[in-house]
């Protein structure tokens, strides 16, 4: 669905602050897949996400999508092809506007906007049902504003605005990370169960090790701009923290790597 050939990015080139944030990388992502990718601070995680989401465009390398080469689309263009979740839960949302209207927004993602209603009485209906599905009572407050919500309720409305239109593939940012452990397990979850109801191809970024190993078919391990690792399959489903450990240690020759990851 998604290859990514030989991925190269450079930041600040020709100055002290020059960093190689990606290094070659190559990716194979299948329709359906579900990928956790992990590594430590600096590994390029994120810039491989935003590399594909078109936020930065990349030096070298090509990414073909369904056969579409969209190496050069801008990201606004990228964005009927992929919905995604950022870390911080105020990223996501429009603080001053009400639920529907976010909804409405990412209803009309990649579409043109004319002057007609914003916000239809089928539309209504259908954003409704979409609430429910969360569980947390939103859709009986589809008027209030977003900003009076926890950031665990963000969140969750940031999922379901990334998947509403059923983009091709969600990327997810760490997008648990600045929410409490009881929280962050809650969205993890929903994020399982409308992936898999929706069938939607999902790269998700995480810091904890356990998350990992338990979400999706593949995890990948990055360090200084590079694939390291890849587990899938019975060779995933063995796998438990004290192996990706080994597994960082022997391939990059050192210790993995941040407090964050070991006390998830």
């Amino acid at each position: 669905m998604l290859s990514i050939n030989n991925i190269s990015k450079t930041f600040n080139i020709g100055t002290i602050n020059e960093k190689q944030a990606l290094d070659g990388v190559n990716l194979f992502v299948n329709e359906g897949d579900f990928i956790t990718v992990i590594g430590g601070n600096g590994a390029g995680k994120s810039t491989l996400l935003n590399i594909i989401a078109g936020v930065y465009m990349a030096d070298d390398g090509e990414l073909i999508l369904d056969g579409d080469n969209i190496t050069k689309k801008p990201e606004y263009k990228r964005a009927q092809y992929f919905g995604r979740v950022f870390q911080d839960p105020l990223m996501g949302t429009a603080a001053s506007m009400e639920i529907q209207e976010n909804l409405a927004l990412a209803y009309r993602r990649g579409q043109f906007r004319g002057l007609n209603w914003a916000i239809t009485p089928k539309e209504k209906q259908l954003y409704e049902e979409q609430l429910k599905r969360l569980g947390l009572g939103l859709e009986s407050r589809m008027t209030t504003k977003v900003g009076l919500l926890s950031g665990g309720q963000r969140q969750a409305l940031a999922l379901l605005m990334a998947i509403l239109k059923k983009p091709k593939m969600l990327l997810l940012d760490e997008h648990t990370a600045a929410l409490d452990p009881n929280t962050a397990q809650i969205v993890q979850h929903l994020t399982l169960e409308l992936t898999q109801e929706s069938k939607i191809t999902t790269l998700m970024i995480t810091h904890n090790m356990k998350d990992a190993i338990k979400y999706g078919n593949r995890l990948i391990m990055m360090h200084e701009g590079k694939i390291i690792y890849e587990a899938e399959g019975a060779e995933k489903q063995s796998l438990k923290v004290e192996d990706l450990l080994k597994k960082f240690e022997q391939s990059a020759g050192g210790y993995f790597a941040t407090d964050r990851m070991l006390l998830a």
